[in-house]
């Protein structure tokens, strides 16, 4: 059985609650400027740590008029935005447990977080999701509504008794805040300080991809003994005055740490609720690191790809070259080899090409936090390649989110790196992540059945599958119970060949499917928002549907090559024998991706039965000859070219420079 462990950096933790991080900020000298709110136009505004304490203290005061008592738990329903976190550190003040809620959970999703959480009280970002709280609670009360695959009871909804919302509008903050006048600073500070280490902190449920949502209890010591560890084993990225934007959802345990991090760390921390505005607000405040999901670092590129196609021939290959020198130049470092003649061809491109791309995520960005799925080693490689090394994390819901991670002085691009300061990793017989530490839930909110069966003395089994080197590495391959096991008996994990089809512009998501079948099969979306750039370099036209271009023969045969490139990584038995272009896209809203963006295997196998019947139905295609056969030959060709490419490099420099030189920069 591997293994490695980290020994704790901080063994004895110097704060008792989340609420004393806030403390220590506010009545320090420098009083440190901990936020940056971002109005609809201009610059942001900053709030330092005594005015949100001051905040935090007048909505805990309301909390407390309002009937709100320690240890019990309050909703919190809405996208990212400043007032999520003011309230928060406001359920947290009055020493009461929060309970978050995606924005764009079902009634069914919300009902179930709420009354397995046994929510008092919520807050809601607007009249939209109050309705929708007020909705369930009819539902619930009349018995339409449907349940998550357990039985929801039909008492009324406690939560719904109290709703607050947070875009300042009727019963908001406002309201909450002058009921609270009369209670006095004395009995706040006595329910701030009676919670401790071991008390729940927040119940932070799962993506519910394999079932109904587990409440995951995490305490006050989980939040500490991240922040007092991780904070020390990453001083480049996370350290006072540094700055980043959050757009993921507060309700995802990511996004939730980075929350509490920030805070004790004295990152200045912005929120934006919609993406559609991120690169408008990476410009207002040009953080020094960013935070996303591996699908958005997917896009920057395809995005960055697009652009540089629509430029015209010179700008496309200037782009692809860019790529593939960043890529080759990280992986020289990497292995301290970098030649001459590739270092002079980075700094030209970064001029060109890499500066450009920082700039568009707000100039100042040197690192990035990847978490929530596994990033693509070469993902990873090109954003190093461009001056932003990203720190790709691992961990869970279960485990307060991060339980390893690969930093800058690792240096492992394409791991997770080592367990965080005070873990440790094994890999069992059949190589499934298990981790142990002070990061690890106490227990599945009034689930001790699944408690026992999660956690055996201390050790969680994730569910995950990895691989570990000599150095203690781990490298993620799989997830347990998405491995398809085909009629032949071949083990397919489905992610070797999603992620790279998915990785490409026309295609919005991809799931691979056959389990007990005699081949391996996919289910492919079209990008709406790539598919009309798509189309046009098609010869297409760019207004056709999802659904209409699904048809078209040049899309198909497109999709085709991009599938037979995903299949040159795997052996032919695990190969994607064929696929469907699915008429409409796999979204959050359709129920169909987690928030965090992760397929829900279970509800897409159920909804497009007919069409996966369909796909077995026909006679088994043919293996696509030639496909190992021709990638030998790309490789050994490649291999061959590589020398052609050096004695080119020089050539190809003195003809950058003169582009430059032209002052043709403007138009790459």
């Amino acid at each position: 059985m591997r293994s490695a462990s980290v020994p704790a950096l901080v063994e004895r933790l110097t704060h008792d609650r989340i609420t004393d991080l806030l403390q220590r900020q506010a009545t320090s000298p420098a009083d440190p400027v901990l936020y940056e709110r971002l109005p609809p136009l201009g610059p942001g505004v900053p709030v330092r740590a005594s005015d949100f304490r001051a905040q935090v203290i007048a909505v805990a005061k309301g909390l407390v008029a309002a009937g709100i008592e320690p240890g019990d738990r309050v909703g919190i329903l809405g996208r990212t935005r400043y007032e999520w976190t003011l309230v928060d550190f406001a359920v947290w003040w009055a020493g009461a447990v929060s309970v978050p809620v995606y924005d764009s959970s079902s009634h069914a999703q919300i009902a179930w977080n709420l009354m397995d959480s046994g929510a008092r009280a919520i807050f809601v970002e607007n009249e939209k999701l109050e309705t929708a709280v007020r909705d369930t609670a009819r539902e619930l009360q009349d018995g339409s509504l449907d349940a998550l695959g357990g039985s929801l009871p039909t008492e009324p909804l406690k939560a719904a008794q109290r709703v607050w919302r947070m875009d300042g509008t009727a019963t908001s903050l406002g309201e909450l805040i002058a009921l609270g006048s009369t209670v006095s600073d004395e009995d706040l500070e006595r329910r701030r300080t009676s919670r401790a280490l071991d008390d729940t902190a927040t119940i932070v449920y799962t993506s519910g991809t394999t079932g109904p949502p587990k409440g995951c209890a995490l305490t006050h010591r989980n939040f500490i003994s991240l922040c007092e560890n991780v904070q020390p084993y990453l001083p480049e990225v996370v350290h006072a005055g540094a700055k980043t934007v959050l757009f993921l959802p507060l309700a995802h345990v990511f996004a939730r740490m980075v929350e509490v991090l920030a805070l004790h760390s004295g990152v200045i921390l912005a929120h934006t609720a919609d993406v559609k505005n991120l690169t408008t607000d990476l410009q207002r405040v040009h953080p020094s690191f960013i935070l996303a999901v591996p699908r958005v670092f997917e896009k920057i590129v395809i995005g960055a790809r697009m652009r540089a196609q629509d430029g015209g021939k010179l700008r496309s290959w200037l782009f692809n070259r860019a790529v593939t020198t960043g890529e080759k130049w990280s992986r020289a470092q990497v292995g301290r080899r970098v030649h001459p003649v590739l270092e002079a061809r980075h700094r030209l491109y970064d001029r060109l090409v890499y500066a450009k791309l920082r700039e568009a995520m707000g100039g100042d960005v040197r690192w990035a936090i990847s978490g929530g799925a596994a990033l693509s080693e070469s993902l990873a490689h090109f954003f190093h390649g461009i001056g932003v090394y990203v720190v790709e994390g691992y961990g869970l819901t279960e485990t307060t989110a991060p339980i390893a991670a690969n930093t800058p002085t690792l240096d492992a691009l394409g791991t997770v790196g080592l367990p965080l300061p005070g873990h440790e990793i094994r890999l069992a017989d059949d190589d499934e992540i298990q981790v142990r530490g002070p990061h690890v839930m106490a227990c599945y909110h009034g689930r001790p059945d699944l408690t026992a069966e999660a956690l055996q003395d201390g050790w969680f089994a994730t569910g995950d599958l990895g691989a570990m080197d000599d150095r203690g590495l781990l490298r993620i391959t799989g997830r347990k119970k998405e491995i398809i096991v085909t009629a032949g008996g071949k083990n397919v994990i489905p992610e070797q060949l999603e992620a790279p089809i998915r990785a490409t512009a026309m295609v919005g998501q991809c799931m691979v499917v056959g389990e007990g079948r005699k081949f391996v099969a996919a289910l492919i979306t079209l990008d709406p928002e790539t598919l009309p750039h798509r189309l046009e370099h098609l010869g297409l036209d760019r207004n056709l549907t999802p659904a209409q271009a699904a048809l078209e023969p040049k899309v198909i045969a497109h999709l085709q090559e991009v599938v037979d490139q995903a299949n040159r990584k795997v052996s032919t038995a695990e190969s994607i024998r064929a696929f469907e272009i699915l008429p409409t896209d796999l979204t959050v809203e359709s129920g169909h991706l987690t928030p965090s963006l992760k397929l829900r295997r279970d509800d897409i196998l159920r909804d497009f039965a007919d069409v996966v019947e369909d796909l077995y139905s026909r006679p088994a295609p043919p293996v696509r000859q030639g496909s190992e056969t021709l990638a030998k030959l790309e490789s050994s060709f490649e291999n061959s070219l590589e020398r052609l490419r050096e004695l080119k490099d020089v050539r190809e420099l003195k003809d950058l420079r003169e582009l430059r030189d032209r002052g043709s920069e403007r138009d790459v």
